[in-house]
């Protein structure tokens, strides 16, 4: 009887390693009890168009926060008497579309963002480029005033042009870095 405990224990902390081995060598690994983890619980579509989990996204952007830019393998565990492998192809696919297409959201909203704002700031330099015009044509005092009104848009418009570039465009930018690694990233199914 004694050897049978030593054995049953003895396989206990071998499959604590080699968790942790998985823990360890993946470059994210996420526990799951259930497929319904990683989807809205609000959601009763099925796997192939439910929404993903606000909770699951956290939990991949902390995952993903301090990983490099090369390809990323997503392990997910799940228990052994819960895996369905039809369900873990729909699952994979679902993910890769959802990544992918939030990735191409993203990198349109920066490019949407920036040529805003090279709008505004060329905006700002032809009006600038027009009050100097305007002024060195008709030097009279009567279009002073008009100028000394357009200096202000056209320093506003450059100003706020150039703070869409670099400013605005980078608030975006750690989604679109997080959904760039995950439209690339190897999602696989592990057991535990």
């Amino acid at each position: 009887m004694e050897k049978k405990e030593d054995i049953e224990i003895v396989e206990e902390e071998e499959t604590q390693k080699e968790q942790k081995d998985i823990l360890k060598q993946s470059n994210i690994s996420l526990i799951l009890d259930s497929y319904d983890d990683i989807f809205s619980s609000f959601d009763a579509r099925p796997y192939s168009e439910k929404a993903l989990s606000v909770d699951f996204l956290a939990e991949c952007k902390n995952a993903v926060r301090d990983k490099g830019e090369y390809e990323i393998e997503m392990r997910l565990l799940m228990p052994k008497d819960k895996r369905n492998f039809k369900e873990e192809t729909t699952i994979k696919k679902r993910l890769k579309i959802h990544f992918g297409k939030h990735f191409v959201e993203k990198e349109q909203e920066i490019l949407k963002v920036k040529k805003e704002g090279f709008i505004w700031v060329s905006l700002g330099v032809l009006l600038l480029l027009g009050i100097i015009f305007v002024s060195f044509k008709f030097p009279e005092a009567v279009f002073a005033s008009f100028i000394y009104i357009l200096e202000v848009p056209s320093w506003f418009l450059m100003w706020e042009g150039m703070a869409k570039i670099l400013i605005d465009a980078r608030k975006i930018e750690p989604d679109f870095i997080f959904y760039k690694k995950m439209a690339s990233a190897v999602a696989n199914f592990f057991e535990y």
